[in-house]
């Protein structure tokens, strides 16, 4: 089995360059987000984050071609690493406040992980899922923002009209 034979199992630099790219933009977007809201973990944060995500899935797939079958549960356990990993790195964004009362961070944290996902779906070429997905999630930080915000006036309006 030579060499040459097996890089003829590898995707063609333009896919890769494809899935990278779509990784890292829609990494970007979801940072853009939080970036604005001057919150942690925006612009270049999850960008590289997605980015990530997205080169492990294609390094695992291409080890897995390069070895003639495709190794499903190489690839699964490198998505499971990522998950492990992007928990961690989540985690370290969650913060309570001074009273202890109340937790900082959540949403943020929210959007690492869905980085990360974003960018094994672009890894592994499956554009439906990462799409989709993206989509959703802009929805949800765009839109549901002022709802959230609307709630916390009205509690906070509840809570000084009750003191």
């Amino acid at each position: 089995m030579s060499t040459a034979v097996d890089l003829a199992h590898l995707l063609p630099t333009s896919e890769v360059v494809l899935r990278l790219g779509a990784a890292t933009i829609f990494g970007a977007a979801v940072g853009f987000d939080r970036e604005i809201h001057a919150k942690p973990a925006g612009l270049r944060t999850q960008a590289l984050v997605s980015l990530g995500a997205a080169t492990i899935t294609l390094v695992t797939s291409e080890l897995a071609l390069l070895a003639t079958s495709y190794d499903a549960d190489a690839v699964s356990r490198a998505i499971q690493g990522v998950v492990t990993g992007i928990g961690f790195l989540g985690g370290g964004v969650i913060l309570r406040d001074q009273t202890g009362l109340q937790v900082q961070g959540l949403t943020t944290a929210a959007t690492i992980w869905i980085s990360a996902a974003l960018g094994l779906a672009c890894g592994a070429g499956l554009w439906r899922l990462a799409f989709i997905p993206f989509v959703l999630a802009m929805a949800a930080l765009w839109l549901l923002h002022p709802v959230e915000e609307a709630i916390r006036r009205r509690q906070a309006a509840r809570q000084a009209a009750g003191k």
